[in-house]
C-alpha cells in the first residue's frame, strides 16, 4: 500500500485546491476542508455504506442552493478527505494526487448543491 504522511496528504490538498477552478473556489465561503483517516462509524451508517463500501470523500452541510434568508450564525460546513481509502486503491502518488483533487472538486460541487448528474455532466464537459 502506498505510504504518505498526514503533511504529504494535506499538502495535497492545498495543491489540488489551488488548481482547481477559481469561479468555484473563490466562491467557498464558511467551509473547512480537512481530512481524516477514515469515515467514522456515524457517518459511514448515516450514508447506508456496506462494509464493502469506499468513501473517499463526505461534504457534510447545507448547500448554497437549500439556503434561506434566516441562514446565519451556523457552524461552518465541512468537506472531509479520507486518506486511508485513497492509499489502499492508489499505485502511486500521481494517481493519489488525480484522487485527491477529484474527490475535493466532487465535494465543493456539492456545497454548490449540484448532484452527481450535474457532476458527472461538468466533468464530462472538461474532458
Amino acid at each position: 500500500m502506498l505510504s504518505v504522511d498526514d503533511k504529504q496528504f494535506n499538502d495535497l490538498i492545498a495543491q489540488s485546491l489551488d488548481e482547481l477552478p477559481t469561479k468555484y473556489t473563490s466562491k467557498l465561503s464558511n467551509v473547512l476542508i480537512t481530512f481524516e483517516d477514515q469515515p467514522t462509524i456515524q457517518q459511514r451508517e448515516k450514508l447506508n455504506l456496506r462494509c464493502n463500501q469506499t468513501l473517499f470523500g463526505l461534504y457534510e452541510g447545507i448547500p448554497l442552493t437549500a439556503r434561506g434568508a434566516g441562514y446565519n450564525m451556523v457552524v461552518p460546513d465541512r468537506i472531509t478527505i479520507f486518506k486511508l481509502p485513497m492509499l489502499a486503491v492508489c499505485a502511486d502518488l500521481s494517481s493519489l494526487k488525480v484522487q485527491v483533487k477529484y474527490t475535493l472538486w466532487h465535494e465543493i460541487a456539492h456545497y454548490f448543491g449540484l448532484d452527481h448528474n450535474r457532476i458527472h455532466e461538468i466533468e464530462h464537459n472538461w474532458k
